[in-house]
This record gives C-alpha cells, structure tokens and sequence, in this order.
C-alpha cells in the first residue's frame, strides 16, 4: 500500500460498533471482493469491499471475516483469513500479508489462512442463532456481476436451510454514515491531495489546453501525492461540456472565452474526497460568467447552512430548490411571475437548469452508505453540489465542497480552497 499505516483501533472501535447493533446469539460473514477479469488474461484493478475494509482495513483479495460475539470460545469471537503467501506468489505478485501482518493490521489477534475459512464456518454456524450476510443494497446500485458475498450466500442457505438469515447491509449503514476521528483524517487527506491537484491546474489552464491535458496534471499530482489516483471517473467539461452532467470524453480543447467545469477528486486510503470546480479557461470571468458562478455560491452557501442536525434530506434538496429559484431569476432565467404559478412541490422552472440533487454521503465510497431517509446527525459527511447549466449559452457551473455535521456548526473540509471569483482569478494569473 502507498499510504501511511492506520492506527487499527479505528477498525477495532468499528466493530464493536456494529456488535452492539447484533441480536443474541448473532454471526457476521463478510468477503472481499473479486479481482475481475477484463479481456484476454487482463484484469481490472482490485477494488476491496468497503464493509469488509471498514471491518478490518484488509485491502487484499480472498480475505474473510468473521465477527460472533456469543461464540462459545473467545478466539472464535472475532477470525480474519487471509490469502496464504508462497514462493512463487511473492515472485509474480510480490508478498501478500502474513498472520502476524494481518493481525496488526486489523487489531484481530485469531488470523487464518483463507483455505481453512470452510472448516471453521462449519465447526461455528451450529452455534449461530442467526446470520448476517453482506449485500449490497445502495440506492443507485446495478449489479449485474456475482460477487463473491453473493455466491456465499447461495452456498450458505442451500446448505443450511433452517437458519435465520439477516440483511447486514442496514446495519452497515448505520456504522458507517457516522465517521471517526480517524476516519475523518483520511478523508481529509484525500481531500487535501486534491486540492494541490486543483491548485496545480488553475496555472495550467489556459486557451488551447485540452481537457484530457487537465485530467492529466491531476492524476500526476494525485499518484505523486501517494493516492492511488481518481476517486471516480474524472470530468473535465469545457464550454457545452459542462452542460453534460456525466461527461466523461474529456477530450475537446478549451478555448479562450469558456468556462471549465472540473468534477475530479482523489482517493486515499480507499476514502474518496469529492469535488466540483468551475473556472475561466483566460483567468478572469466575464460579467456573465461571474453572476452565474456567484448564484451558485450563494446557493452552496445557503445549503450548507440548511443542512443541520435533524433536517430531513428531503427538506434540504426542497430548500435548496427554493435558494435556485431565487438566483435564476436574478439572472433572468426564470420569469418571477410564471414561478409564483407553478407547483411548489415540483418547481420545473428551476428543473430546467438545476437537474439533479444537491448532494449525498461521503466516505469510503464516493456515493457512501446511508439511509436517504433518516435525518441528517452529528458526524455525517455530506457533498453539497448545487450547479447552474444554461445550455443555449454553453456555460454550466458546478461548485462542490464536502462538508462534516458538526454538533455546533458544520465544516467545511474544503476551507483552504480557493473558491471566491478573486481568489481563483488571482491563483491562475499569478
């Protein structure tokens, strides 16, 4: 791994967070992911699972864990199997971890090779008075691949019936929506890798850069940094571009007069920072330019502040909606008479240039864990990403901060970035 070691008690604390949630008698397995194929005798680059990682900070293929509090014996509380390293192994793929590795790693003293997993599951599940298994049930989810969880629980229920089997994914959420301190730091760390990216391109930029040329300062700042690289496929839209919510091409020239819109952000540690900036190819704004990006600030700004302890999602996205309004009709892009016509509970003026939410959790997944409908509390983090997109004049404006519920007031993780028109116009014309 490139970053530095955690400390292993976050992963200790974590599940001890989750065994308070399990009923008597409970049992949790969790797999890592699959290392996939591509084509030929490729393969992609090993992504672990999030809950097995946030379980144990394991970030290596064929791992398992087992958490069961009530077991009998107290070295069968809590086992991690790892992949057994050889010879031939640490020649093509260099060392995988050894006992006493994963054991410092995770915090679990009771480390098994993975080839011994089936004799212990089965010398344990006739103590189990239920089982908990890993799903992955997010919102946005298409799984169209079996994962190695899924095929677990085939193998599991075909061979015990009679057992009762429990969703871990809720309570998975529950854990993870609410972050650590240490946690928190790795978050941060992401979040700082990105911005030396984001303060590297603003003296890139310029009229006739291509935006994969932009991509790629990030990326040579990001994996010189030590992260493995882009959180999530990065967007790099000039001009009309930044009108596309998911542009990915990132292959047109930026040209004197646009405005470039950046949704890039990188990883560390498997936490991911997420963020959107929007600046002027030349270095300074038009007057057009600068009204809209400001709406958008002003937007930003009075959504964060909505976005307390015991607000509902849902009446943040609608406070949100009503902040927009407001702005695009400043910016003559709404009529104020046709607005006070419309629905209040549909708003599609504002739909017309405001098209998706304002945001969503953050952690060890870009678009992270947690219940959309529970209120917002103490120790979440939230992107707020509201963005204005005038497609008749080819000027889309995104501005995205991650920020952390605090018990008094928010923070934002972003504080260091520059974000006012000023700030940005000043660090690309030094």
């Amino acid at each position: 791994m490139r970053y530095e070691k955690i400390d292993n008690e976050l992963f200790v604390r974590n599940r001890v967070r989750l065994a308070e949630l399990l009923g008597p008698g409970a049992m949790v397995i969790v797999h890592s992911n699959d290392i996939l194929p591509a084509n030929a005798d490729g393969v992609l680059p090993f992504v672990q699972n999030r809950d097995l990682y946030y379980l144990s900070g394991v970030d290596q293929e064929e791992t398992v864990v087992i958490l069961f509090p009530d077991a009998a014996e107290e070295k069968d509380r809590e086992i991690l199997f790892v992949r057994e390293t050889s010879e031939l192994l640490s020649i093509w793929e260099g060392e995988k971890l050894s006992k006493k590795q994963a054991s410092e790693v995770s915090g679990i003293s009771q480390v098994n090779w993975s080839s011994s997993f089936e004799a212990h599951f089965h010398r344990l599940m006739p103590q189990a008075r239920s089982v908990y298994l890993a799903t992955n049930e997010h919102l946005r989810a298409q799984v169209v691949v079996e994962t190695r969880n899924a095929r677990f629980i085939k193998e599991c229920q075909a061979r015990y019936p009679l057992h009762d089997y429990q969703r871990l994914a809720p309570l998975m959420d529950q854990v993870r929506v609410i972050k650590d301190k240490v946690e928190l730091k790795q978050l941060q760390k992401a979040i700082d890798v990105t911005e030396a990216g984001f303060r590297r391109v603003l003296k890139f930029i310029k009229p006739g850069v291509g935006e994969w040329e932009i991509e790629a300062e990030y990326l040579h700042e990001f994996v010189r940094s030590r992260s493995k690289g882009f959180a999530y496929p990065p967007i790099v839209g000039a001009g009309k571009n930044a009108c596309v919510l998911h542009y990915v091409e990132n292959n047109t020239i930026c040209q004197d007069g646009e405005m470039v819109l950046m949704d890039v952000a990188a990883e560390w540690a498997n936490w991911n920072a997420d963020m959107t900036r929007t600046v002027p190819v030349n270095g300074r704004f038009t007057e057009r330019q600068r009204d809209v990006y400001n709406s958008v600030l002003r937007v930003q700004r009075g959504s964060t502040d909505f976005l307390r302890p015991g607000v509902t999602q849902q009446e943040w996205r609608d406070h949100t909606i009503e902040l927009m309004e407001t702005e695009l009709i400043k910016l003559g892009l709404v009529d104020a008479e046709e607005a006070k016509g419309q629905d209040p509970r549909d708003r599609h003026l504002v739909k017309n240039y405001y098209m998706h939410g304002i945001g969503h959790h953050l952690g060890l997944d870009v678009h992270d864990v947690g219940d959309a409908y529970e209120p917002v509390k103490e120790g979440m983090v939230f992107t707020v990403e509201p963005g204005i997109y005038i497609r008749e004049e080819n000027l889309g404006v995104r501005i995205e901060d991650n920020v952390l519920i605090g018990k008094d007031e928010n923070i934002n993780l972003f504080a260091n970035f520059p974000i006012e028109v000023e700030e940005i116009e000043e660090a690309m014309n030094p």
